[in-house]
């Protein structure tokens, strides 16, 4: 049962309102994370601004969604582990390759960078950061200073939500729980915390 009860829509204030407008087409629903940081919409609109900027990055969206999923299964946030995989499947990856990647390193679905990438993700998504010089290394050989701080920009957004979430236990929404239930129990996935009371 969700600790922070999101906001219904008719609480939705009009400023959050016009947010939410930009994220249904993109996503097929209105995240309750969101509905619930509306309760300080000033918060909401420092956290779009992020989300909005991710709209400039370099990096694929298959990438982005495959570290956002890497990292927060680090973190062990189960809500964004259904958010990430569902969002890296309609990005385009495909299921054989999201059911690897938790065997990233010794398959051949994913490139050499994607391996960098998804390392570095999973090290910095864990408490106490895990990653390394050496994973930076690697990481610098496939992608130039812009697509790095990308790369992080990303694990540290989802980083920030993995705590929103996993604090706030987030009720997770139809679309994505009905995904990670079909397609990520055979991984270890569970919804947790997040159901409904």
């Amino acid at each position: 049962m969700p600790r922070i009860k999101p906001l219904s829509d008719d609480e939705i204030s009009e400023e959050s309102q016009a947010f939410f407008d930009l994220v249904q087409p993109v996503m097929g629903y209105v995240p309750n994370s969101f509905k619930t940081m509306a309760r300080w919409p000033e918060m909401l609109d420092a956290f779009s601004g992020l989300t909005r900027a991710m709209a400039t990055a370099t990096i694929s969206a298959e990438l982005r969604q495959l570290v956002a999923f890497m990292a927060s299964n680090a973190a062990g946030c189960k809500y964004c582990q259904a958010h990430t995989s569902h969002g890296a499947v309609k990005a385009g990856v495909t299921e054989k390759k999201l059911q690897a990647i938790f065997k990233y390193e010794d398959s051949n679905l994913f490139s050499p960078a994607e391996k960098a990438a998804l390392r570095v993700a999973n090290g910095a998504g864990q408490n106490p950061n895990a990653t390394t010089d050496e994973d930076f290394d690697e990481l610098n050989k496939y992608f130039n200073e812009r697509e790095v701080v990308e790369i992080v920009s990303v694990i540290s957004l989802f980083g920030w939500l993995n705590r929103w979430n996993d604090t706030m236990a987030t009720e997770l929404e139809q679309l994505p729980k009905k995904f990670a239930t079909d397609n990520l129990t055979d991984l270890g996935w569970h919804i947790g915390k997040h159901k409904s009371g």
